[in-house]
């Protein structure tokens, strides 16, 4: 096209610009800009997706108008592997499944494993299990406070977190020789019995826990800050968390009064007096408020544990299932060949399939085992917390300003290799 001075243009239209014009001396006259959309990835490698997550966001502006997770950046392909080992053998696979809550996966997994033997555990194993799995969700929640606090800006409270943490991985470490993949928990019982002196060391642990939550929460809640980067952020309606399949803290936080321990009892938790807090403000605050306040549920439980704890043995009498008492096996030959055939050829599991459920620190978790009357699973499902409720994560974040975006996802709290597995 040609203006009035005879120059011809060439219009064209581009990423910037609605218009640009170009003429034969290469100077460039664009008309001014109109709102427009950009593509940005957040991740895979990003300090505040606390894993390999990538999330392709849309964004006009500062505003996200939509949010894509892109998961398998850690598919480990532990449920498949679990089929190619023996039962017993599984056991170490479930600690790394959620790295932040191995005891749990442990239990999940023993609970299923179980239940197809028709096998019933002592009193006192299955009150350690639950005194152990409150302290691991203890651990899991001091990880989730100090780092989130951290990605919002509060530096302090993420070196009391981890001091806290540490003494509960001392405690893991004094029971199993581990710190962290303890596989303390296993079918039949504990793996190895208590060890001497865990009664007084845990009831000084626990007083400290009790102190340091309070301590933490009145540091937070009266952080303007704090208080302004997460009141009525992240908000989501109720139907849509049921419907995306979000449990745990997310969903209680939202109103519904659900957990595992309550609903589907399990273990010894029939045996204990706890509530499960809920919020109705359904954002970041609220999700902060509630796992707070089920620390301190936690802290109940394991205060009637060191008051109530039964005694007896540490595991069920199956001298075919559980490697016998290494003592015995020195002196007895029958125990020699139980702990012989066990080792070499494993236990052989009824035909047949279960679904186990518990409650993680981060939702519902549950293990699905298909046996086919061999010494290796079938099959082996895990349904994980993470991996249900990430899949809220773009619902949550269209609207909202990508600032937010990192208060809102840290108070999601998923672990990466719970959702890929």
């Amino acid at each position: 096209m040609k203006d009035r001075e005879g120059y011809t243009h060439v219009a064209s239209l581009d990423a910037e610009h609605e218009l640009a014009v170009e003429d034969p001396s290469g100077l460039e006259y664009p008309k001014p800009a109109t709102a427009r959309r950009m593509i940005l990835n957040m991740g895979p490698q990003h300090p505040s997706t606390h894993g390999v997550l990538r999330v392709v966001l849309e964004l006009d502006g500062e505003t996200i108008l939509s949010a894509r997770p892109e998961i398998g950046y850690l598919h480990t392909g532990i449920e498949k592997q679990c089929e190619h080992e023996k039962y017993q053998q599984v056991v170490p696979l479930t600690d790394r499944v959620d790295y932040l809550s191995n005891l749990n996966n442990n239990q999940a997994y023993a609970l299923a494993v179980e239940k197809l033997l028709k096998l019933e555990i002592p009193a006192f194993a299955a009150w350690q299990r639950v005194m152990l799995c409150e302290l691991q969700r203890i651990s899991s929640h001091l990880v989730w406070l100090g780092t989130h606090a951290l990605d919002i800006g509060a530096m302090s409270v993420y070196f009391y977190c981890f001091r806290e943490r540490e003494d509960i991985l001392k405690l893991f470490e004094m029971y199993s020789g581990q710190r962290m993949m303890t596989s303390y928990i296993r079918p039949g019982g504990l793996a190895l019995e208590p060890p001497r002196g865990w009664h007084k060391v845990t009831s000084r642990l626990v007083e400290r826990l009790a102190r340091g939550v309070d301590e933490y929460q009145n540091l937070l809640m009266t952080n303007p800050l704090w208080c302004q980067r997460t009141q009525g952020v992240g908000g989501l309606d109720l139907d849509t968390l049921v419907e995306l399949g979000v449990t745990g803290p997310m969903l209680r936080a939202a109103g519904m009064k659900v957990d595992a321990r309550k609903d589907q009892p399990y273990g010894a938790y029939p045996e204990f007096d706890f509530d499960i807090p809920t919020r109705t403000t359904n954002d970041v605050y609220g999700r902060f408020e509630v796992r707070m306040d089920e620390m301190r549920q936690s802290i109940k439980i394991v205060r009637q544990a060191l008051e109530g704890m039964p005694s007896g043995p540490w595991q069920a009498d199956a001298p075919n299932i559980l490697l016998p008492d290494r003592e015995k096996m020195k002196t007895q030959m029958e125990a020699l060949i139980y702990h012989f055939k066990i080792v070499t050829e494993g236990y052989r599991v009824p035909e047949g399939s279960v679904y186990a459920v518990v409650e993680s620190p981060r939702g519902e978790l549950g293990y699905y085992i298909v046996s086919d009357g061999t010494a290796k699973p079938h099959r082996v499902f895990m349904r994980t917390p993470s991996f249900g409720n990430l899949q809220s994560l773009g619902a949550m974040l269209e609207g909202v300003l990508i600032a937010d975006s990192i208060a809102a996802m840290g108070s999601m709290d998923f672990v990466l290799g719970d959702v890929d597995r």
